[in-house]
C-alpha cells in the first residue's frame, strides 16, 4: 500500500496533536506536526534528504497569529498515537511565518508538495491568495475527517477543492487581482529599458546611492529616473511603485557578485 506522507503545522498544539493523531490512525498514512513556519521548512528539507519527502503540507491559514493554550510541545517526545511532538520554535523565530507565506515558500522550494490551507472561517480573499501562493485546497478546521481526507487524496491527484459556500467570492477575487495585474503590467510597459532596471533595483530595496553604483549612473541621473518611474506609474511614494511593480510580476534586480583577491562579496543586497 502506497503511503501518504502527511505534515501538520500549526503553532495551536492541542489542535496539531490531535489532527495528527487522527490522521495517523488511518493505516495508508504517516504524520508528523510542526508548531512554526521555520519548523516546518527545516522538516520538508529533512525528510527530502532522507529521501522520504512529504506529500501534502496542511497549513494554519493564521499561522504565526495568538495560540490560546501556550507555546509548542518539547521537541523529540512522541505525542499521542505516536506523532512527532511540535518542535520548539527558535529564538530567532519568535513570530514564525504566516500561512500563506509559508505556502509560497514550500512552493518555491518543494513543487512536488501539495499544501492544503486549513481555516477557522471562509475567508473569499484569503482563500484567494492561497490559491495565488501555490495551494490546492482549503478546509474548514472543524470539517469531518473524512473530508479532510477526500481532500488530501485529491489534491495528490492535481484536483483543486473548494468549498461550494467560496468558489463565487474567489472567483470575484482572483478576477480582480488579474484585472489590476494586467493595469500594472501595462503601466510597467510604459516604461523605458533604463527605468525598468531602476524599477527592479527600487524592488530590490536599493536605494539612490546603491542604484547609481550599480548602474554606473550618477545620484542626480538616477533621481530623475526615479520620478519618471513614479510619475509613469502613478504612485507618489516608493513603496506604491515597488507594490505596483510587484503585482506586475516585477522581479528585483540580482545581486552584484565581486571577486576579491579570492574572496567573493556581493554588493546592492541592501538598502544604502
Amino acid at each position: 500500500m502506497a503511503r501518504i506522507r502527511v505534515l501538520v503545522v500549526d503553532d495551536h498544539r492541542i489542535f496539531a496533536e490531535s489532527l495528527a493523531a487522527a490522521l495517523a490512525a488511518e493505516p495508508d498514512v504517516d504524520v508528523a506536526a510542526a508548531g512554526s513556519g521555520p519548523a516546518a521548512l527545516r522538516a520538508l528539507e529533512r525528510a527530502a534528504a532522507e529521501a522520504r519527502p512529504y506529500d501534502v503540507i496542511l497549513v494554519d491559514a493564521e499561522l504565526g497569529g495568538p495560540a490560546p493554550g501556550g507555546g509548542a510541545a518539547a521537541g523529540g517526545s512522541p505525542a499521542a498515537g505516536g506523532v512527532p511532538a511540535l518542535p520548539v520554535p527558535r529564538p530567532e523565530e519568535p513570530g514564525g511565518v504566516d500561512g500563506i507565506s509559508l505556502v509560497a515558500q514550500v512552493r518555491a522550494a518543494r513543487p512536488g508538495v501539495r499544501s492544503v490551507v486549513l481555516a477557522e472561517k471562509d475567508d473569499p480573499r484569503c482563500a484567494a491568495r492561497a490559491l495565488q501562493a501555490g495551494a490546492s485546497g482549503w478546509v474548514a478546521k472543524d470539517c469531518s475527517l473524512q473530508r479532510l481526507l477526500t481532500v488530501i487524496r485529491g489534491v495528490l491527484r492535481d484536483e483543486t477543492h473548494l468549498p461550494p459556500a467560496l468558489l463565487t467570492g474567489v472567483l470575484r477575487e482572483l478576477t480582480t487581482a488579474r484585472k489590476h495585474r494586467t493595469e500594472s503590467e501595462q503601466l510597467v510597459e510604459s516604461l523605458t529599458p533604463r527605468e525598468r532596471e531602476v524599477l527592479r533595483c527600487m524592488v530590490a530595496g536599493l536605494g539612490r546611492k546603491a542604484v547609481a553604483e550599480r548602474l554606473f549612473l550618477s545620484p542626480h541621473t538616477v533621481r530623475t529616473h526615479m520620478q519618471n518611474v513614479l510619475g509613469k506609474l502613478g504612485v507618489h511614494s516608493t513603496l506604491a511603485a515597488v507594490a505596483l511593480a510587484r503585482r506586475a510580476g516585477v522581479g528585483p534586480a540580482e545581486p552584484v557578485t565581486v571577486r576579491l583577491a579570492g574572496d567573493v562579496v556581493e554588493r546592492g543586497s541592501q538598502l544604502a
